[in-house]
């Protein structure tokens, strides 16, 4: 599948679960020779077609199509750049995920089994106008050590070594923040696993293979 096919069923995924509404969000993928594909300026997530991206080149910072490219293009160079391991980039508002982040409630990552996984290492940047400089450097440098970044009063941006592990990446940090919301509407506590169950499970593959950073 092209990488543009690849990021046209993502969009479509992102709106048709929940994950993403109307231009809200933009979504890339590194390709060959420093470039990357990403979605154009006004983009609608959920109707992709083939001239709705913009190929990026991360070195020289030149578009290389017609089309504007998001404005999140910064901060989606910031982390390819930052993070050679990183194929592919998923920022989006999913409602549970956008309530904790314009809050300060706490997220866990000691409850199931994805969590565990995919939100081992969560990070948090402050607001910043969408499309900035600032916004493209602060995640840039938050992302040299986290893999989930909520981004104040805005929502999250998650990366991955491809555009379906991206998918169950952002899937997880909703899953997880309607957990926690649901439980405390309901008024239970939530049974959170032990630290050395969690390290055994990171460390000796009981999932999958504990992912190392470049």
């Amino acid at each position: 599948m092209s990488a543009i096919n690849e990021l046209i069923h993502t969009g479509h995924y992102l709106l048709t679960n929940q994950l993403a509404w109307g231009t809200s969000g933009n979504i890339s993928k590194r390709v060959e020779d420093g470039k990357m594909v990403i979605t154009a300026s006004g983009s609608f997530m959920g109707d992709l077609k083939e001239d709705d991206f913009v190929l990026f080149d991360l070195e020289t910072q030149e578009n290389l199509s017609e089309k504007k490219a998001s404005k999140e293009t910064p901060m989606h160079t910031g982390i390819y750049q930052s993070r050679p391991d990183v194929n592919a980039i998923i920022h989006s508002s999913p409602f549970y995920t956008t309530l904790f982040a314009c809050s300060y409630e706490p997220i866990t990552s000691e409850l199931f089994i994805e969590n565990m996984y995919y939100l081992e290492n969560l990070g948090y940047v402050d607001y910043f106008h969408p499309g900035t400089i600032d916004l493209g450097e602060a995640i840039a440098e938050e992302a040299k050590k986290s893999d989930v970044i909520f981004m104040r009063n805005h929502g999250v941006v998650v990366m991955d070594t491809s555009l379906p592990e991206a998918l169950i990446r952002i899937e997880t940090v909703e899953m997880t923040c309607k957990m926690i919301v649901t439980a405390k509407a309901s008024g239970f506590e939530l049974t959170k696993l032990s630290k050395e169950t969690i390290r055994e499970f990171l460390e000796d593959s009981k999932y999958k293979p504990r992912r190392k950073r470049m």
